[in-house]
């Protein structure tokens, strides 16, 4: 038996401890037993003649979306062909050219030609495969559709990584500009500034007021970088902290709703991936109380993760899922409506499938209007940062022309 650490929530709020399992999904088992719904469940690590051991962090880790996509696609062909599992385990085990997937896929393979059951060996890797792609994998498996549960899977993540790449891009123009700014900004005030305030000093006259603020800049960077880098570093640290807290990510995640522009494009973001992943986990036969557990997780934003829980917590009272959706401030009446309307016609799928695809385009949408906007601020900001350096260093020098004139 295993010890394993649990976070999750219950009725009266955030719960966290220990328990003893034979394996993590037993553990799990155990905790929704006892009403809880966990978010986190590591495995205690061992300690042996001073080394630590744990499986998890020796064979396996995170892989990229395209990767997985690949991985799932080549693994959806070969069943489809035909091919034994254990054949196409070993198959993509060899030609995966991820070299995570390269290992955990061999280890699977012996596992399956053990005895083991497709979903519980993929299950043995919970940072390379997640929830969702190991449900889907059980769902496949016990159905006799394992072809197309893994058609559906790799769509899914394709769509999923496209989406994340839409978001990145929007994202790119605004840091490489302003690490561009700042960059400029650090090298004007270290070596360029500096040739001018001795220049300056050998005048011995009186400077304007611009000049002697970015001077005096200038010198406070010089002495103090070590503390600003400093300065900087613990704040990036505290950050992380806090967000990693239930607190400080609720707090967060809700402020980033309420950005203009950005808050938008969050919002768009949330909707079309729970849309995407709920509709992909109940056409595959996953039941609804988990596919939202399973999406709840996957949403990436504290407060979409909560109302989706809420609206858990309610299809398991037996109402529906529309209903508490419509109270959060994340899903649009139209989302609300057609979810309703899928409910009451017997396809939420199809519905949730429709809903993902619109968001997608929405999503596209915003990325555009973001970078329009961005574009010209950007522009501004450049001008006023370098350009008002630069005049208040030749302010002096037009002076003097000046008077010499």
């Amino acid at each position: 038996m295993a010890v394993y650490a649990y976070r999750g929530r219950t009725g009266a709020g955030a719960v966290a401890g220990e328990l003893e399992a034979a394996d993590r999904m037993a553990a799990v088992a155990q905790l929704r037993s006892r009403g809880v719904v966990a978010t986190a469940v590591q495995e205690k690590k061992a300690k042996t003649g001073g080394f630590t051991f744990s499986f998890a962090k020796q064979f396996g880790g995170r892989v990229s979306d395209k990767d997985l996509a690949i991985y799932t696609r080549q693994f959806s062909t070969m069943v489809d062909a035909g091919l034994p599992i254990a054949q196409c385990l070993t198959i993509l085990g060899e030609q995966s050219e991820s070299k995570t997937l390269r290992e955990v896929t061999t280890r699977i393979a012996r596992d399956v030609e053990g005895g083991g059951t497709l979903a519980d060996s993929f299950r043995k890797f919970p940072k390379t495969f997640d929830d969702l792609f190991t449900n889907m994998i059980q769902v496949g498996e016990s159905g006799g559709v394992l072809d197309v549960v893994l058609q559906r899977l790799s769509g899914y993540i394709e769509k999923a990584a496209a989406l994340k790449r839409k978001v990145k891009s929007a994202m790119v123009y605004p840091l490489t500009i302003i690490s561009v700014a700042v960059l400029v900004i650090i090298f004007m005030m270290t070596f360029v500034i500096p040739t001018f305030a001795s220049m300056f000093r050998n005048m011995g006259a009186e400077l304007p007021l611009p000049t002697k603020i970015v001077l005096a800049i200038s010198d406070f960077t010089r002495q103090y970088v070590l503390f600003i880098v400093a300065a900087l570093a613990g704040f990036i640290f505290a950050f992380k902290k806090y967000y990693s807290t239930d607190q400080g990510s609720q707090v967060i995640d809700a402020l980033m709703l309420k950005v203009p522009v950005v808050g938008m494009l969050v919002r768009k973001v949330a909707v079309a991936r729970f849309t995407r992943t709920l509709g992909t986990l109940i056409s595959s036969g996953v039941p609804i109380l988990e596919g939202l557990r399973i999406t709840a997780r996957s949403a990436g934003n504290r407060v979409v993760e909560k109302a989706v829980m809420s609206a858990r917590a309610a299809v398991t009272a037996g109402r529906t899922l529309a209903e508490p959706l419509r109270a959060s401030p994340v899903f649009p009446p139209m989302v609300v409506h057609m979810i309703s309307v899928g409910e009451n016609t017997g396809a939420l799928d199809q519905m949730l499938g429709k809903i993902a695809d619109f968001y997608d385009d929405e999503v596209d949408a915003a990325v555009t209007a973001l970078t329009s906007l961005l574009e010209p601020l950007m522009i501004v900001f450049l001008g006023v940062i370098v350009g008002g350096l630069v005049v208040a260093m030749y302010l002096p020098i037009f002076r003097m022309v000046t008077l010499i004139k």
